[in-house]
């Protein structure tokens, strides 16, 4: 079938073995045959038992990932739109696919790729050589899936953009596959209405995995003042402001987000109430305790603070300063959302994390939820780095 084959050491792909997707460098004993990087091999254990196809690149750490454990599997077409139908169906049943990711890498057995849409605009960001290969075959297969549908894609970007590319020996790409159509893309999600700007947005232009934790910070807000630190574009500040809150302030340090989510509050009309201010996160918390300032609801969304096991040191220290500030800031019974979006900030540091911050603050946190990124982003059991936001919403009570 691939007549390259790779056989993997004694005792190695354990990851492989288990669900995962992945076969690092290291694992490998020997390549036969002739290829190029980016095409299918079949993978073999060290005793040639068979254990699927992916596709190669010796450039990277990750030098093989799985497409199909499934012998015989020809990695056609007709195979893509079979992934990319059974993708699309899952998200119909489990979210509101108006806005959604509809391909979500690994977690899809398409290791590499997402695919995010956003009303009838597909945004791509491909990571790996050998997905970015079938790339051009899979989007003509979700726009002929989502059209039997009837979604007529009008358009679609590449934020192709990330570093890791170039650890797959790939430059970075970004602009239209296509033709071009306007960048800011009109969309409505929990109600609250945005443009998108898909070409200079952070990432794909959006961050769909905190979907359902906006809503769930609605019920919260009605009446209450609200502060809302590493805003972007301002989703969570207007999910507050659209549930009905007294005031809100909204804090990022990017005067381009900060821009865009005073854009966001005329379009729903909320200008009057959800304020934006571009600042540092870091050094106003402080500046805001200095005064005296008080919230009935602190919601804490930053960026990764860390994107290797080597800086999770430093990450924690950020994550515990940030917490026990905003912890602070919240008036008794009022509430914190809190969240972490690294993967390497796994799910028991972060929540020790944040009861160092509730020490050292003098509160006392009652767990309201616990919540993880929304369906649209599934988390593959065995595929660890698909489990990467924790999301909690705390009662804050003064210790008595």
């Amino acid at each position: 079938m691939y007549d390259t084959i790779v056989t993997l050491k004694k005792g190695e792909g354990r990851v492989l073995k288990s669900g995962g997707m992945w076969i690092y460098d290291n694992e490998i004993a020997k390549i036969e045959g002739d290829f190029q990087n980016g095409e299918i091999v079949t993978v073999h254990d060290f005793d040639d038992y068979f254990l699927g196809y992916g596709f190669i690149n010796t450039k990277s750490k990750i030098t093989i990932r799985i497409l199909s454990r499934k012998q015989g599997t020809v990695i056609d077409k007709a195979f893509l739109k079979t992934r990319v139908r059974n993708a699309w169906e899952y998200r119909k049943q489990t979210v509101d696919t108006s806005c959604c990711r509809v391909i979500f890498g690994e977690s899809d057995f398409l290791p590499g790729i997402v695919i995010d849409k956003f009303s009838d605009v597909l945004v791509v960001e491909s990571l790996a050589l050998g997905i970015n290969l079938l790339k051009p075959l899979i989007l003509e297969c979700l726009k002929e899936v989502l059209l039997e549908d009837g979604i007529e894609i009008r358009g679609i970007y590449e934020r192709s953009d990330a570093k890791v590319r170039l650890q797959e020996g790939m430059e970075r790409s970004k602009g239209f596959i296509g033709d071009p159509f306007p960048t800011k893309v009109a969309i409505t999600e929990n109600g609250v209405h945005y443009l998108v700007d898909v070409e200079d947005g952070q990432k794909t232009g959006f961050f769909l995995d905190q979907k359902y934790n906006r809503l769930a910070i609605q019920r919260l807000c009605k009446g209450k003042k609200v502060l809302d630190c590493f805003t972007h574009t301002g989703s969570f500040a207007l999910n507050a402001g659209i549930a009905g809150a007294a005031s809100v302030l909204g804090v990022d340090a990017s005067e381009l987000a900060i821009n865009q989510a005073r854009e966001n509050a005329v379009l729903n009309h909320l200008e009057d109430r959800v304020q934006f201010q571009c600042a540092d996160v870091f050094d106003l918390l402080p500046a805001l305790e200095a005064k005296q300032e008080q919230f009935d609801v602190v919601i804490l969304d930053p960026p990764a603070f860390t994107k290797s096991r080597s800086s999770i040191k430093n990450a924690t220290k950020g994550y515990r300063e940030i917490n026990m500030r905003g912890l602070k800031l919240v008036k008794n019974g009022g509430f914190l959302a809190t969240c972490s979006c690294s993967h390497f900030m796994d799910p028991e540091l972060f929540a020790k994390t944040i009861a160092e911050a509730a020490r050292s603050a003098h509160k006392r946190l009652r767990q309201v939820e616990y919540r993880t990124q929304a369906a649209d982003h599934p988390i593959l059991w065995a595929a660890d780095q698909s489990y990467y936001l924790k999301f909690y919403i705390f009662q804050v009570c003064d210790e008595l």
